[in-house]
């Protein structure tokens, strides 16, 4: 698996996935339709829908029930993680972690995006993720995603998985692209 490099002070990791597996998450977000739903937020302790914060269409897909081709994917996430572990060691010293088989498929329509500075462990409810991984689906220029104190924007590379933690020293946002859709997959390596 191609490595994306970054400075390891970021703590941000990232590796290349087959493209033929994005391709085929994008096909189960599109014959899935009926489950799709406007991207919620939580914002000051307030889940809601709010197209400033965030303007997405979102399918929650539990893994197990959308085989293929989340078995795949999740083989590949397990490599990212080792991937990881091996260029961040301490990080396998917290308690035993493992993939969440909740998985986001988001679509951000040309305009839309995650618009505001966020991180992925702001809440009681949240505070069992340890990591966050995302994975572009598709390439689309100037949407990456930012992230305020590494000083860093990661390219929306189809097949780019990224990884990193889930505290508010990974605080970051989405590029917002006026002209291309994106899609991606996200979702959290918790504390089991």
């Amino acid at each position: 698996m191609k490595e994306y490099i970054i400075d390891k002070s970021s703590f941000i990791g990232g590796w290349y996935i087959p493209e033929n597996i994005c391709d085929e998450i994008i096909l189960t977000y599109k014959k899935n339709k009926s489950k799709v739903r406007e991207g919620e937020c939580v914002y000051d302790n307030v889940r809601s829908i709010n197209k400033d914060i965030k303007e997405s269409f979102d399918i929650n897909v539990n893994a197990s029930n959308f085989d293929p081709p989340f078995n795949e994917y999740r083989k590949y996430l397990q490599e990212c993680l080792e991937k990881y572990l091996k260029k961040y060691p301490d990080a396998n010293r917290a308690s035993s972690f493992n993939i969440n088989i909740e998985y986001n498929i988001q679509y951000y329509p040309p305009g839309g995006g995650y618009k505001t500075w966020h991180h992925e462990s702001a809440n009681k409810e949240t505070s069992v993720r340890n990591l966050v991984f995302m994975t572009y689906l598709n390439d689309a220029k100037s949407a990456g995603t930012e992230f305020k104190y590494q000083q860093i924007t990661t390219p929306c590379k189809k097949g780019l998985t990224l990884i990193w933690p889930t505290a508010f020293t990974h605080t970051h946002r989405g590029e917002i692209c006026k002209d291309e859709e994106k899609y991606i997959v996200t979702g959290w390596y918790t504390y089991t």
